[in-house]
């Protein structure tokens, strides 16, 4: 996922895309302990989404709380 994608989404969407991935990652690593993982990278990329997702959220929720400037 872009972050031009993710920047446009609300706080409430980034956090409910923040619980779908996390589950999809959990889905992996279980297909990987039972040895049918097809993609073993999909992992890695879905862990970057991840931090970038709360990467966003967390300067989001730093500019909401900011005070406003004068």
């Amino acid at each position: 996922m872009k972050t031009s994608e993710i920047r446009n989404l609300s706080e409430n969407e980034i956090a409910q895309k923040i619980n779908e991935v996390e589950q999809e990652i959990f889905n992996l690593r279980f297909q990987s302990r039972t040895g049918k993982l097809d993609n073993p990278v999909r992992t890695r990329f879905l862990r970057r989404d991840v931090a970038r997702l709360k990467t966003i959220a967390r300067q989001k929720a730093a500019v909401s709380a900011a005070p406003a400037s004068k």
